[in-house]
């Protein structure tokens, strides 16, 4: 599954182009402007699987640098700075992973 089938490639490219800068992404307005905090959980749990790119169930923070890719192709990677900083917002359990649940709760925050 693609993301631009559950969110809108309009949007996705707009806010990719906001975040261009390296040290730039804030994954809230992020969120927010991609339209993924607007949709359902289950909607939401469906985006989590197009990021979790080894299908082991969580997002790692290898995976997490890709993120941005994971909407669209030509996405930057994240810098480490800005990995370790969403890294650390979405990781309640404290396990180094984002599980789908937190990963829910992160974009409906």
């Amino acid at each position: 599954m693609a993301m631009n089938s559950i969110l809108n490639a309009a949007d996705i490219k707009k806010a990719l182009e906001a975040f261009a800068a390296a040290d730039s992404f804030d994954h809230k307005k992020f969120f927010e402007m991609v339209g993924l905090k607007a949709k359902s959980a289950e909607d939401v749990k469906k985006a989590f699987l197009v990021l979790d790119a080894d299908a082991s169930g969580f997002i790692e923070e290898e995976e997490l640098k890709f993120v941005l890719k994971g909407f669209a192709s030509d996405g930057r990677d994240l810098t480490d700075k800005e990995t370790k900083a969403f890294l650390n917002e979405a990781d309640k359990d404290g396990d180094g992973m984002i599980g789908i649940d937190e990963f829910v709760a992160l974009v409906h925050e």
